[in-house]
C-alpha cells in the first residue's frame, strides 16, 4: 500500500479514536498492527462523555450478543426435548387417548352430576378433550354447547369463529357469553380468544367418565414409584436413629 493509503488509514484511525473506539477495535476495523494505531492516535483526546457513551454501547452490544446466544441455545434445548418427547411417546393409540382424556377431565373437568363440562383457554386441551369424547363415547353432536368467558372489549365475533373452528361445534350452539370486566388489581393479562367451556348434558356419559377416573386413580403405582416412596420412608426412619458409638447393638 502506498503512502496515500497509509495516510487515509491514519486519519481514519484518528477519527475512530475520537469516537471512543478502543485500540483493538481500530486494529480489527483497519487491519493494521497495534503499534501503528498507537503511533497514529496517541495524541488524540477522547471526550469523556463520548468515551462513556461508547462504553455503554459496547456493554449493550455485548449483552445483546449474550442474550441472543442464550436464546438460541435455549431454543435448541427445547427443540431437542420436544424431539425426544415425540420419540418416547410415539404414535398415540385409542387407548393412549382414553387415558389422556380421563386424566385431563380428572384435573379440569366438572364433577357436577349430569353434565360433562371441560373448560380451558388452551386450544390443544380443548381439542384433545373433544377427541377423547367423540372417540370413546356415542354422543349427539347437536347437544354439544360452548359457553365462552371473554373480557369486555375483546372481539367476540373473532373468538366465536376461532373456537368454532377448534371444536367443530357450530356457532349456533354457542351460548350467551360471559363478558368479564377487566380488574387491574386482580390480573392484567387477558386471553385474546377467551376461555371456553365445552358442555354436554348426559348423566350416563358423566357417570362413565367419573367411574373411569376412579378406576384410573385406583391403579397400584408403578413399581419404580412405589420403591422410591418406600426408600424415602426407610431413609426418614434411619435419620437420627443410629446407635450411639460404643452402645450395645
Amino acid at each position: 500500500m502506498g503512502y496515500r493509503g497509509k495516510t487515509e488509514e491514519q486519519q481514519r484511525a484518528r477519527d475512530l479514536r475520537a469516537q471512543g473506539w478502543t485500540y483493538k477495535e481500530i486494529c480489527d476495523e483497519l487491519g493494521v498492527s497495534r503499534s501503528s494505531v498507537s503511533t497514529w492516535v496517541r495524541d488524540v483526546e477522547v471526550d469523556p462523555e463520548v468515551w462513556a457513551e461508547r462504553v455503554r454501547t459496547r456493554r449493550n452490544h455485548g449483552w445483546a450478543k449474550r442474550k441472543a446466544t442464550f436464546e438460541r441455545k435455549r431454543a435448541e434445548r427445547v427443540e431437542d426435548a420436544r424431539a425426544e418427547a415425540e420419540r418416547v411417546l410415539g404414535q398415540m393409540t385409542d387407548r393412549d387417548l382414553l387415558v389422556a382424556g380421563i386424566a385431563l377431565y380428572a384435573g379440569e373437568g366438572s364433577k357436577t352430576r349430569g353434565e360433562v363440562a371441560f373448560a380451558n383457554s388452551d386450544a390443544r386441551m380443548i381439542a384433545t378433550f373433544l377427541s377423547f369424547l367423540r372417540t370413546h363415547f356415542v354422543i349427539d353432536e347437536s347437544r354439544l354447547r360452548v359457553h365462552l368467558y371473554l373480557h369486555d372489549g375483546l372481539d367476540l365475533d373473532a373468538a366465536f369463529t376461532y373456537w368454532s373452528n377448534i371444536t367443530g361445534i357450530p356457532r349456533t350452539q354457542f351460548q350467551k357469553p360471559y363478558r368479564a370486566v377487566p380488574d387491574p388489581s386482580i390480573r392484567t393479562s387477558k386471553h385474546p380468544m377467551g376461555c371456553p367451556s365445552v358442555r354436554y348434558c348426559c348423566t350416563k356419559t358423566h357417570r362413565t367418565i367419573m367411574s373411569l377416573i376412579d378406576a384410573l386413580l385406583a391403579f397400584e403405582l408403578p413399581s419404580g414409584v412405589a420403591q422410591s416412596a418406600e426408600q424415602g420412608t426407610v431413609n426418614a426412619k434411619a435419620v437420627g436413629s443410629s446407635p450411639t458409638p460404643g452402645a450395645s447393638g
